[in-house]
């Protein structure tokens, strides 16, 4: 199909160029690649880089132990602390973090490459399918998981180790959530996702239910009523409205979606993508969506963020990964409405914003984007159906500081708790330290919650 077709459409590039684009944007290091990275770490004593990652996992250990040639020792001191570190060392945006704190990372150095090395670590000790961890002697209780994301999959697998029975609920027909339905394709290659699932879950002890959806197919109460405690990790499954004329055209669609598509396309030619292609918003989705809109063959590509580049909640490194894509990332700038021709979008006719006393405020100013495709990815919403008298706080699930929630029972954790921070290895955490805290209540001979009315 001829590249300057308008429109969307699919099989815009060659096969090779499919192959190329979507390639791992990180190779996993070498044997040697990892020894010479390894070398450069400090072992710092008070290890900066531990405090700022949010499952605390020894990084000076680990990285010594690869130094020392040991990288299946090294997978276990990050397995102790987080058991999906395999896609963390993927995804985490460690410039923010672990690399962001390392002492290295000054103006004459860059820092320790310590999400690549990780990620040897990690990939050794799947790919040679070695387990570190044995399953107590049944406790005879019974826990539900609703959803099998980062913080289900934590919090379950934590669980099972403790030597309880887990049951993990799930709307979609593969587990994984945001690992494996919400990331860019080229972030986690070979079908890693599921891999990394597999080995969490062949600890045994735990059993998955696809195609079930709280509040569709049970409810909480159903759950308190048959087990002996609940977490829920059930993430974001609603995306926020644009609220402008033209949002219902063909050729708007949410870029969570389109992530998504892509993610399980078995042939990525067959995903259409239109020519010119603006997508709304300024978070990680935002990125994704532009970046692989670009490496499907769109010509043009557009971010639009209603406000300034120092706000964008996608880190530095992705904004800088967007553009060397050829992404154009367009700042204070507000869509007002979609123009269609022949029913179809045209463009999108945007609004200049600014800051005024502290508030955004449009100015009145507007100006016009050419656009086939336009992908909507300004946030997702919590659903609370299905979730009884829980006690929300600023739309999510309110907790404590172990992860309780309102109900007797009941822990949650990830995207839907108030107070996180969206990122995958924080619902790792959240998962972790809730199934300790279960393991602590049950071990302390608490009943089960009564059921709700």
């Amino acid at each position: 199909m001829e590249r300057l077709e308008t429109g969307i459409h699919s099989g815009r590039l060659s096969t090779a160029e499919y192959e190329a684009n979507f390639s791992d944007l990180h190779p996993r290091l070498d044997k040697h690649e990892a020894l010479v990275a390894a070398d450069r770490c400090y072992f710092c004593y008070d290890a900066p880089c531990m405090t700022a990652c949010p499952t605390s996992i020894d990084i000076p250990l680990f990285i010594r132990q690869i130094a020392t040639g040991n990288p299946i020792g090294s997978a276990k001191t990050i397995f102790d602390q987080n058991i999906l570190g395999g896609m963390c060392a993927r995804v985490c945006p460690t410039e923010e973090l672990c690399e962001q704190a390392c002492v290295r990372n000054t103006a004459e150095e860059k820092p320790v490459e310590i999400g690549r090395l990780q990620r040897y670590a990690t990939d050794t000790a799947i790919q040679a399918g070695r387990q570190f961890y044995e399953r107590a002697a049944s406790t005879g209780k019974k826990i539900a998981v609703v959803g099998a994301g980062p913080a289900g999959l934590a919090a379950a697998h934590r669980l099972a180790v403790k030597g309880h029975d887990v049951a993990i609920y799930d709307s979609k027909s593969k587990s994984g959530g945001l690992n494996e339905y919400g990331i860019a394709t080229y972030k986690a290659v070979d079908d890693f996702a599921q891999k990394e699932v597999d080995y969490v879950l062949s600890i045994g002890g735990i059993e998955v239910r696809h195609g079930q959806q709280l509040g569709r197919d049970f409810s909480l109460a159903d759950l308190q009523s048959k087990y002996d405690a609940v977490f829920l990790g059930i993430g974001l499954a609603g995306v926020n409205a644009l609220r402008v004329d033209g949002e219902n055209l063909p050729g708007v669609d949410d870029a969570v979606d389109f992530i998504a598509g892509l993610r399980q396309a078995a042939n990525k030619a067959d995903v259409a993508i239109g020519r010119r292609v603006v997508v709304l918003g300024g978070g990680m989705t935002a990125i994704d969506a532009a970046v692989q809109a670009k490496l499907l063959g769109a010509e043009e590509v557009t971010i639009c963020y209603r406000r300034g580049k120092e706000h964008m909640n996608a880190s530095e490194f992705e904004q800088d990964l967007a553009t060397s894509k050829g992404v154009i990332i367009r700042h204070w700038l507000a869509p007002k409405s979609i123009l269609s021709q022949d029913g179809k979008v045209a463009a999108i006719e945007v609004e200049y914003t600014k800051l005024a006393n502290g508030r955004l405020v449009t100015t009145g100013e507007t100006g016009v984007i050419a656009a086939d495709q336009i992908f909507k990815a300004i946030g997702q919403t919590f659903e609370t159906s299905g979730l009884g008298s829980l006690r929300m706080e600023s739309g999510r699930i309110a907790i404590d500081g172990e992860g309780r929630t309102s109900l007797d029972g009941v822990w949650a954790g990830g995207d839907c708790v108030f107070g996180g921070d969206d990122l995958t290895v924080s619902a790792v955490a959240q998962g972790r330290d809730a199934a300790e805290s279960i393991n602590r209540t049950l071990a302390a001979g608490a009943q089960p919650a009564v059921a709700v009315a």
